[in-house]
C-alpha cells in the first residue's frame, strides 16, 4: 500500500499491468457536502497494456471513531518488569455505508478489456437526507469520510484507492430554539469575614444562541466594580469536545476565539454595548453523535488580582446555515397577516379630497352670488356668454363661484416662495 497525498494505493508492484489508480471529485475545492447532496467524480485507470478486469466497484464508509488510554501511562516505579496498568478505550460508529458498481461486464465473458493508456470511469451518488456527523478530527476520536475504489482483474491482486472528503450536517441557525436571546448574571465578593472589600457584579446578554463561522456576537455587559481592586474583562467562546464509551468520558475543552476590554478601576463600572467577539473558523456544533459531541459556550470573565476570576457562560450554537434576517422578517409578517389593523396606526393619512360646490354653498348663498342675467336687449352680450360656457362645459356662474369657493390648498413641506421667506425678495 503507498501514500500519495490524501489517497491510499494497493496493488503488487511485480509484473503489474495496472500503472495507476485514482479518484478525481468533479468539485475538488468544494468546502464540504451536506446530507442530500450529489458527490460525482470519476475513477482514472492507466494500464501499460491490455488488461482484462473483472469489476470496478465504488465503496463509500463514514465511520465515527473514539480512543483513549485510560490508566497510569508510565511503568511502575521505572521497572521493565511490571506490566503497564493502561486500559485502552475504543469505540467505533457507522456513519454512512454505500456500495455501488462503476464498471461490470456486459457479455458472457464476464471481463472487460482495458487498452493500454488512460481510462476514465465517471461515477456519483447521493448522501441520504437523514441528519449525518460532521466531519471532525479531536484529540481522542474523529468522525471520517472516504471513497474506495476497488479494482478486481484476473491474473492479478485487487488493485484499491481510497480519497476522504468533507461532510457538513444541516445545522440551522434559524430554528426558533437557535433564535431566542440569552441573558445571564454573576456575582463575586472579594475578600472575607472583616477583610471585603465589595462585590464584583457581572450581567450578560445575548441577542440569540445560533451563529455560524465568521459571523460576529454583539455581546451586551454591565460591569460593576465595587472592590478595591482593579479588574480586566474579556470574552472568550470555548469549544468543549466529550468522547463517551461506555459510560467512560474523556473531554478537552480550549479557547478559540477572544477580545479583551478595558481595564475597570475600583467603584467604577462599565458598559458592553454591542461588543463584537468573531466566530473563527471552526468545526460546526456536534449533537447528534452518541460517542462524540462538540459544543460551543460564549464567556465573559473578570480577570481579579488576588482572587478567583469572576465567569458567566452562555451555551451557543455554531451552525452552517447562516441566520438569515429577511426570512425571519417575512415568516413574522405572515404570522400577523391575518390583523393588519396594528399597520394603519403607523401609515399617514391621505388627503381628502375638496368638497363639493354643493355640498358647502347654500341656495341662499348661492341665489346672493349669481350674478344678475344679460339684458335681452343686448344681442352681443348674451351671445359672448354663451359661447364662452360652451367652451368651459358648464354654465358661467358655476365656473366662477367654483374658484370663489373653493377651500384652501393642501400643506406642504415645500415653501413655494424660499426667497421672500428668508427675507431676501428681489423686490
Amino acid at each position: 500500500m503507498i501514500h500519495q497525498g490524501d489517497h491510499w494505493v494497493k496493488f503488487n508492484m511485480h509484473h503489474d499491468r495496472v500503472k495507476s489508480l485514482d479518484i478525481i471529485l468533479s468539485n475538488e475545492e468544494k468546502s464540504g457536502y451536506c446530507p442530500g447532496e450529489t458527490v460525482s467524480g470519476h475513477v482514472v485507470v492507466e494500464v501499460s497494456s491490455v488488461t482484462n478486469i473483472t469489476c470496478l466497484r465504488l465503496e463509500v464508509r463514514g465511520l465515527a471513531q473514539v480512543c483513549w488510554n485510560e490508566g497510569p501511562q508510565r511503568e511502575w516505579l521505572r521497572s521493565s518488569t511490571r506490566p503497564s496498568l493502561a486500559q485502552q478505550v475504543k469505540a467505533e460508529m457507522d456513519c454512512l455505508s454505500i456500495s455501488q458498481a462503476i464498471c461490470e461486464p456486459t457479455d458472457s465473458t464476464g471481463v472487460i478489456s482495458l487498452n493500454a493508456g488512460r481510462h476514465e470511469f465517471p461515477f456519483q451518488f447521493e448522501l441520504p437526507s437523514r441528519p449525518l456527523v460532521s466531519s471532525f478530527c479531536g484529540r481522542y476520536g474523529r468522525v471520517r469520510y472516504w471513497i474506495t475504489a476497488l479494482l478486481h482483474s484476473i491474473h492479478h491482486p485487487q488493485h484499491s484507492v481510497s480519497k476522504d472528503f468533507l461532510v457538513i450536517d444541516h445545522v440551522d441557525v434559524n430554528s426558533p430554539l437557535l433564535l431566542c436571546p440569552l441573558s445571564k448574571n454573576g456575582e463575586k465578593m472579594i475578600g472575607a469575614w472583616i477583610f471585603t472589600s465589595g462585590p464584583i457584579s457581572l450581567k450578560v446578554n445575548i441577542e440569540r444562541k445560533g451563529y455560524c463561522n465568521g459571523e460576529s456576537i454583539p455581546i451586551y455587559a454591565e460591569i460593576e466594580n465595587c472592590s478595591s481592586r482593579l479588574i480586566v474583562p474579556k470574552a472568550v467562546i470555548y469549544q468543549t469536545q466529550s468522547f463517551l464509551v461506555g459510560g467512560r468520558t474523556r473531554c478537552c475543552r480550549q479557547v478559540v476565539a477572544s477580545v479583551r476590554g478595558n481595564h475597570i478601576p475600583s467603584g467604577c463600572s462599565d458598559s458592553w454595548n454591542g461588543k463584537n467577539l468573531k466566530v473563527p473558523p471552526v468545526t460546526p456544533s456536534i449533537l447528534n453523535s452518541p460517542i462524540i459531541r462538540v459544543e460551543y459556550s460564549l464567556a465573559v470573565i473578570t480577570q481579579i488580582p488576588g482572587a478567583r476570576k469572576l465567569e458567566v457562560e452562555l451555551p451557543i450554537v455554531v451552525g452552517s446555515v447562516p441566520y438569515d434576517d429577511f426570512s425571519r422578517s417575512s415568516s413574522i409578517s405572515s404570522q400577523h397577516s391575518a390583523d393588519l389593523s396594528w399597520l394603519t396606526l403607523t401609515l399617514p393619512e391621505l388627503p381628502e379630497a375638496p368638497p363639493n360646490y354643493a355640498d358647502i354653498v347654500t341656495e341662499a348663498e348661492f341665489e346672493q352670488h349669481v350674478p344678475s342675467s344679460p339684458s335681452s336687449s343686448c344681442p352681443s352680450h348674451q351671445h359672448q356668454c354663451e359661447e364662452l360656457e360652451r367652451q368651459l362645459g358648464r354654465p358661467l356662474f358655476a365656473y366662477m363661484q367654483e374658484f370663489r369657493f373653493q377651500p384652501p390648498p393642501l400643506y406642504s413641506e415645500l415653501d413655494p416662495n424660499p426667497l421672500a421667506a428668508n427675507g431676501c425678495s428681489s423686490t
